[in-house]
């Protein structure tokens, strides 16, 4: 899991969800979206490398609609190709205190999340070209 600011300007690797079972992992979400005050949540969809969807896109697409539902806050799916990589060459590039804090998986959220808000930002720039 990763966090952003309120302006939508950074992205940060809060912690790593070990995934339980459905129940436990909804009550953990519901804690860190209280905890946090998040109304928006962009989940990783899965797509092979060369483009296609793969097995566990309809698992995440399941998982953002029930966190909607459930936790009554605004989801999106979001490409995900690539983050665990990226993940891993700022982990290595970073010094050894950051090596020991983080796991390669909160570090790609706050990569898709960093991207997300990149995009996001640029967005209406690239309208007003068209």
């Amino acid at each position: 899991m990763a966090l952003s600011d309120e302006l939508g300007l950074t992205a940060q690797p809060l912690a790593v969800l070990v995934r339980k079972n459905r129940l436990a992992d909804l009550k953990v979400l519901r804690g860190v979206c209280a905890h946090h005050s998040i109304a928006h949540i962009i989940v990783g969809y899965p797509f092979h490398i060369t483009g296609g969807e793969s097995n566990m896109g309809a698992e995440a697409a399941r998982f953002a609609a029930r966190l909607s539902k459930t936790l009554k806050v605004q989801t999106e799916l979001v490409d995900e190709r690539l983050t665990s990589w990226q993940a891993r060459q700022t982990i290595s590039e970073g010094t050894r205190r950051r090596r020991k804090l983080h796991a390669i998986d909160d570090v790609a959220a706050a990569v898709l999340l960093r991207d997300y808000l990149e995009h996001r930002r640029a967005a209406p720039a690239r309208a007003a070209e068209n």
